[in-house]
């Protein structure tokens, strides 16, 4: 009968939902649809990754290529006060302890940014400093006081003679020596505080 056929369409048209609310339905919604993405493009972004990383590396490598290899170099000089100190005792102060070299200089805007790391990492780990072309003893100890960086260890190499012999061309600079001596990992430009955390317990533990 017409009225049953009409009643059919109508409950149809009721029970079933429009085609446009079929396809949001069948549509995934955003995690899904985000996990698709992902899916899709992870051998792009994966490589990407990969070739940020090695550039990364590659430039970290040429700016420590002056950094000497093997056995750390001596290190020797005096501190803001005038009294003499070197890597040998710095060493002998913290037996069986990795350690690390900080180079900075006073006009660093960079230096400037990681010094709240490095005041962190003295918590927990023997950091000896380097202040670079800064000017003499008196020069420096009004920089500590004025950046409340009393407690810092700084040898002044007010001519930069240390850093050249280090190697370094440019600051900041960090250095990680292990236990035995040895140069593990050197550093150029800003280092973030859990990559120095890292590479001292690499250094220490392997």
């Amino acid at each position: 009968m017409p009225y049953r056929d009409d009643f059919r369409r109508g409950f149809s048209s009721c029970s079933l939902m429009t085609d446009s609310a079929q396809a949001a339905a069948a549509r995934p919604r955003w995690p899904a649809r985000f996990c698709q993405w992902i899916k899709r493009g992870w051998r792009r972004r994966l490589v990407s990754l990969a070739v940020f990383a090695a550039a990364l590396l590659a430039v970290g490598a040429w700016q420590t290529r002056h950094v000497p290899d093997g056995m750390a170099p001596a290190l020797a000089g005096t501190l803001p006060d005038g009294r003499a100190l070197t890597l040998a005792q710095w060493r002998a102060a913290h037996p069986g302890r990795a350690v690390a070299v900080h180079f900075w200089a006073e006009w660093c805007s960079i230096c400037r940014l990681e010094q709240g790391h490095v005041s962190s990492l003295m918590q927990n780990w023997p950091v000896l400093t380097v202040v670079t072309r800064s000017g003499d003893g008196q020069a420096v100890a009004r920089t500590l006081v004025r950046r409340g960086l009393g407690g810092w260890p700084t040898i002044v190499d007010e001519d930069g003679a240390i850093a050249r012999a280090w190697g370094i061309s440019g600051v900041p600079a960090f250095i990680v020596i292990d236990p035995q001596g040895q140069i593990r990992a050197a550093s150029m430009g800003y280092t973030p505080t859990l990559t120095m955390r890292l590479r001292l317990w690499w250094a220490q533990r392997f």
